[in-house]
């Protein structure tokens, strides 16, 4: 049992992160090129337009008073209305409406991942310096090496264009109309009980899915079967062997779970690259998630979208990194002292 003040100071550790990237966030954007006034007003807006929209929206005061205000109005999860990306909207409202859609990726992504990297890992382990070792450990590292921009388009060319079996692009059919009530479409088609939507929205999803899948695999995997090959080497291991137990459930009941321990790291790791690797996914199969709205706005000069979408996610990933602590000392109650 996790105790509360482990969990309490690991909380309290957030804060300085959180502050830091809004700092680097904030001093990033008002360093860089252009100007969010002229953006907004017009290339052919009057100098006088142009000095009113700067001081409605502040930019006019001196930088120290932006940076206070800006903090002050993040920690009330205010992050003020979009300039370009959807004009005069809440970026709360804008970002509740894309977050959903990027998480839903990476929790499928990392999924796939662990139900191929997993087993994979342990069996590239079991098997060591065999065909199989050297067939496994070739594929995770082809994994790592494809990059996003190229393996999605590959899968669009091979399974959209020349087999003609699943759609190129979009999460559902536009034949298909679903009430967001959680935002997963996949998990909004079951409520409603559409089950051709559903099979509509899997196949839009599966090309994205398999692309982070892979990525995820590949280091998971890796990950796994270093971990596992330490555990196989300790002498508890070989202890369970000589008293007559099984190889499998000696691997399985005494191995698994203390190789397990260095893997959750890269869970971890990987699951904040997967919410950063997105961008690229979304890009390439156009879905409107939070990594093509950080594009766009970038873009666009939307200093209230980008600060707003990258301070989630930071956010998200020392959630992240608090999940991995607490299944830390769950695994391994010495950790926590």
């Amino acid at each position: 049992m996790v105790s509360k003040r482990f969990i309490a100071k690991r909380l309290l550790l957030l804060v300085p992160v959180l502050f830091g990237v809004a700092t680097v966030v904030f001093a990033i954007l008002h360093l860089s090129p252009g100007d969010p006034a002229l953006t907004i007003a017009g290339e052919r807006a009057s100098q006088a337009y142009v000095e009113q929209v700067r001081s409605n929206l502040g930019l006019d005061d001196p930088l120290w008073e932006q940076y206070v205000r800006f903090l002050r109005d993040t920690a009330a999860l205010d992050f003020g209305q979009s300039y370009q990306v959807q004009r005069g909207t809440a970026v709360s409202s804008i970002l509740v409406d894309r977050l959903p859609i990027t998480i839903e990726l990476a929790i499928l992504g990392q999924i796939a991942g662990l139900l191929f990297g997993l087993p994979l890992g342990i069996l590239s382990a079991v098997k060591k310096d065999t065909f199989t070792d050297h067939f496994t450990r070739i594929g995770a590292l082809a994994g790592i090496s494809v990059p996003i921009y190229w393996s999605g388009p590959l899968l669009i060319l091979l399974f959209a264009q020349i087999f003609g079996i699943l759609p190129t692009s979009g999460r559902i059919s536009s034949s298909y109309f679903v009430d967001s009530t959680t935002g997963l479409i996949l998990v909004d088609t079951l409520l409603e009980g559409n089950l051709a939507a559903f099979e509509s929205a899997a196949r839009h999803l599966l090309m994205p899915v398999v692309v982070l899948g892979v990525y995820s695999m590949a280091f998971i995997s890796r990950m796994m079967r270093s971990s596992m090959l330490e555990v196989i080497r300790m002498d508890y291991m070989r202890t369970a062997r000589a008293k007559g137990q099984g190889a499998k459930i000696t691997v399985m009941k005494h191995g698994l779970r203390n190789a397990f321990i260095p893997v959750i790291t890269i869970i971890g790791i990987q699951f904040g690259s997967l919410l950063g690797g997105s961008v690229l996914t979304e890009t390439v199969f156009e879905i409107n998630g939070i990594g093509t709205l950080l594009v766009s706005a970038i873009e666009r000069s939307d200093y209230p979208v980008v600060q707003a979408t990258v301070l989630v996610f930071a956010f998200m990933y020392t959630l992240v990194n608090l999940f991995v602590d607490i299944t830390y000392s769950i695994l391994d109650p010495r950790i926590e002292q």
